[in-house]
């Protein structure tokens, strides 16, 4: 029977297993598909707090995991692939084994929406980006292209233009979702350049393991033509990783973990911390202060059930 289960191994859930292996709850992390979280498909970060010089998006979440383990958290590889919380203990499924844990923090985080091209994975942390707020400042006197067409896609690319000589968003279609203050705002922006109805076929240069341009095609005329780019930031959304709690936890329409005040979800007894349920912010310090918060809750939690 464990104290409690982490979900997820990026800012949220190390700096959680930090905090709970302090307060000695010897604390489970699950560390996901994808180990580290999103940092771990960051090159330099320079916004966390302490690094003057920057640090390596890998680098500082191994950093963390190593803390956390030096108080006695303990790391498992693999996923959760099924829950139970319909009474307690709460059970969990980590690849076909079950196990039950008094209290859970889901950090499981959002995936970012990415186009699928093989040649966009293989730049991520090389020019293409789905962090404007990250990675931004690489980019002065740079031209960047922002794809998407919603509201984040208008943030995106009106903060990029404080960096970049030009900005140009890239839409499929005629028509914006975003709102039309976001829209306005964008529009109004001198740097900002258009290409709506049109798609991203290629991104260059892998070789060089370095963003030199893209492949367009307009699809309406289906033109194509080569375009020079130093940065490509997909603003297409997120996808939180809640699909296994689905039914349990109460979410909203998208699938974000809706919060009930501090750390606390629906359900007593599972917390939630990180960009699960954050979908302002998304930031790796704002992820490691949601996780602190989960792990003071569930010391709180455990201790006012005598535990």
């Amino acid at each position: 029977m464990r104290n409690v289960v982490i979900i997820g191994s990026g800012c949220a859930g190390s700096t959680a297993a930090i905090y709970s292996a302090r307060a000695n709850l010897q604390p489970l992390v699950v560390s996901g598909h994808e180990a580290g979280g999103q940092l771990s498909l960051t090159t330099l970060v320079e916004n966390f707090p302490g690094f003057p010089a920057g640090i390596n998006g890998p680098d500082l979440v191994e950093s963390m995991k190593l803390q956390a383990q030096n108080f006695g958290a303990e790391y498992v590889h693999g996923a959760v692939v099924d829950a139970d919380f319909s009474q307690r203990p709460f059970r969990l499924n980590i690849e076909g084994e079950w196990i039950e844990t008094r209290t859970v923090i889901v950090a499981s985080g959002a995936s970012a929406r990415w186009l699928g091209l093989a040649s966009e994975h293989e730049l991520i942390g090389h020019g293409v980006s789905s962090c404007a707020t990250c990675d931004g400042f690489f980019y002065r006197e740079k031209n960047i292209m922002v794809i998407g067409g919603g509201d984040s896609a208008m943030e995106e690319a009106n903060f990029l233009s404080r960096f970049g000589r030009e900005v140009t968003v890239v839409h499929r279609r005629e028509e914006f979702r975003a709102s039309k203050i976001m829209l306005d705002r964008a529009r109004h922006n001198p740097k900002i350049k258009w290409l709506p109805n049109t798609v991203v076929e290629d991104v260059f240069d892998v070789s060089q393991k370095l963003v030199t341009g893209v492949r367009l095609r307009n699809v309406k005329t289906g033109e194509v033509w080569e375009q020079d780019v130093d940065g490509f930031f997909v603003a297409i959304g997120h996808i939180p990783n809640t699909k296994v709690f689905k039914g349990q936890i109460e979410t909203d329409p998208d699938g974000y973990i809706v919060s009930k005040g501090g750390a606390r979800t629906s359900i007593p007894g599972i917390f939630h911390a990180g960009d699960v349920q954050d979908r302002t912010y998304r930031q790796a310090i704002t992820a490691s202060g949601a996780g602190c918060m989960a792990a003071i809750e569930v010391e709180r939690y455990l201790e006012a059930e005598g535990h």
